[in-house]
């Protein structure tokens, strides 16, 4: 399968240093929304939506002032996933599913502009989307971005084992959902097989490429701080980082591994797509 990678909302908190590990204190930092469009035989699968049509439109009803002010995004219509994937050459209705690796806002705010798609998420994510029950929750799940009905496809938390990780979900066309709760009650990561192995669409398990290297892992100060805080489960999003740095420990060579917000990450793949070459490796390890 063909696979693109893709910016769906280039976000800019203060301070580089804190956020980017470089740059100036009161330098803009970079974050990024990574998402897959996956050409599959019977139409397109995105991994993540990033922020949608009606995000960009109305950003403080859709997002929040506080969302807004904090993380700062571009709000750029040409970012939107609808807008990439109609550059390639395809159209809205040729996205038959979508994979978010969670519903946090600055994840699904794609999916209306999809409406047709379906929606393949684990259970207690959904339920947790649905039930808000926490402030927090009601935070990052907008009821906005869901009000117009998704097509949702929920999925147990059970199946099969995968590299060290069990209870995977295979959903079709070598594409599969690995649980890595933690940063919320259902986050997982997506897998998809390509034709040089696979690749591992982390989302929010981790924020910063150094988080997985299995030597010397580290973070920044402020993406340190804003996951643990932001985490349901702390205890458990940090036992699954530490899975994903084992996973790259051992088959760092056959599994490419890359968060949802990390600039270093996403550019490696679309630097290495204009040169028609693949990442064969995560890319921290390619950096090295």
């Amino acid at each position: 399968m063909r696979v693109h990678h893709i910016d769906c909302a280039t976000m800019c908190p203060v301070s580089a240093r804190l956020v980017n590990g470089r740059g100036g204190w009161l330098e803009p930092a970079r974050m990024v929304c990574h998402c897959l469009v996956i050409e599959g035989k019977d139409g397109l699968i995105l991994v993540d939506t990033g922020l949608g049509t009606a995000d960009v439109n109305d950003p403080n009803g859709r997002l929040g002032r506080v969302f807004v002010k904090v993380t700062r995004p571009l709000l750029l219509a040409e970012q939107t996933a609808l807008a990439q994937i109609e550059r390639l050459g395809f159209r809205r209705a040729d996205v038959r599913d979508i994979v978010p690796t969670h519903l946090d806002l600055d994840h699904v705010g794609g999916l209306s502009d999809f409406p047709a798609a379906r929606v393949h998420v684990f259970e207690p994510e959904l339920r947790a989307a649905m039930q808000r029950r926490t402030a927090g929750e009601r935070g990052r799940y907008r009821v906005a971005q869901l009000s117009h009905g998704p097509q949702w496809m929920p999925h147990t938390l059970e199946g099969d084992r995968w590299l060290g990780f069990d209870r995977v979900r295979v959903i079709g066309e070598d594409v599969a959902l690995v649980p890595v709760v933690g940063h919320t009650r259902g986050h997982c990561a997506v897998a998809v097989k390509d034709d040089h192995g696979w690749l591992l669409h982390a989302g929010d398990a981790y924020f910063f490429h150094g988080e997985i290297d299995p030597v010397a892992p580290r973070s920044t100060p402020g993406l340190a701080l804003f996951q643990r805080l932001a985490a349901v489960d702390d205890v458990a999003r940090r036992a699954n980082q530490g899975r994903l740095r084992t996973l790259v420990r051992d088959h760092g060579r056959e599994v490419r591994v890359f968060s949802a917000h990390d600039p270093v990450e996403l550019d490696a793949f679309v630097a290495q797509a204009a040169r028609d070459e693949p990442v064969l490796t995560t890319p921290f390890v390619a950096q090295a």
